[in-house]
């Protein structure tokens, strides 16, 4: 697979252009604004035309994909950008990828067979910080024919029903399949089915316990409290006795 990917980003030319995917363009700058210093991993950027983008937008940047000749391109358009990102040569059906570290996750077009998807999920799920956010766009089986860019193999194809499901403990802010327009490079060009997903991991909430005593009926109970309060530093099994209306 890495063969096909090098000679295809071979060219001097970009070949899904060098200007960003169009449903990341509208909504980066409002997912990176509430963070200071975001650390986002792009995978299969290919050539980097998002990634760069994101770093621009002051993000510190990790792209991901299994061609070094892609990746190669994509440091070059860093640097002609003035801006700098991580590279990463990865094959993303085996990656595992750092637990809680990543505020967001950014995949393209990133088509992978059924079971080197779930992996992938698998990964990003775990790898995301709490309040984190996943988007993503790709072409879905109703793609298949136009001859506009895309996988020609339904197995490739992402759908709404199978992100809901499995990013089923995450917010939701955009979950939909429709046809656009697309002009990403020469490979990319005319009507395309896609799917469009924004999801964020929830935060964690803090658990305690309360506990109270009845000496003279030398009973006790224990409450479990939960909030996204944050502790205070205090042990919370020592918050106070439980009342009567408890």
């Amino acid at each position: 697979m890495s063969n096909l990917w090098d000679e295809r980003y071979r060219s001097e030319d970009y070949v899904y252009g060098t200007a960003p995917n169009d449903f990341l363009l509208e909504h980066a700058a409002d997912l990176l604004a509430p963070l200071e210093e975001a650390h986002i991993l792009c995978v299969a950027d290919g050539e980097g035309r998002n990634s760069v983008y994101l770093a621009e937008l002051g993000a510190n940047v990790c792209a991901m994909d299994i061609s070094s000749v892609g990746l190669a391109k994509a440091n070059k358009l860093a640097e002609q950008r003035g801006v700098s990102i991580q590279t990463e040569v990865v094959d993303l059906t085996q990656a595992e990828l750092p637990q809680n570290h990543y505020d967001g996750i950014v995949a393209i077009f990133c088509h992978l067979p059924g079971q080197g998807r779930a992996h992938l999920y698998e990964q990003i799920i775990a790898s995301l910080k709490p309040g984190g956010f996943f988007l993503l766009e790709g072409y879905t089986v109703a793609q298949l024919g136009r001859g506009t860019g895309g996988p020609d193999n339904a197995d490739l194809m992402v759908s709404k029903a199978e992100l809901e499901r499995i990013f089923k403990g995450f917010d939701l802010q955009i979950s939909q399949e429709l046809e656009r327009d697309i002009h990403e490079g020469d490979r990319h060009n005319g009507p395309g089915a896609v799917c469009q997903f924004i999801a964020r991991k929830p935060v964690q909430r803090q658990q305690s316990y309360q506990f109270s005593a009845n000496r003279d009926k030398a009973s006790h109970r224990m409450r479990y409290v939960e909030g996204s309060a944050a502790t205070d530093g205090e042990c919370t099994l020592c918050k106070g006795p439980l009342t009567s209306d408890d």
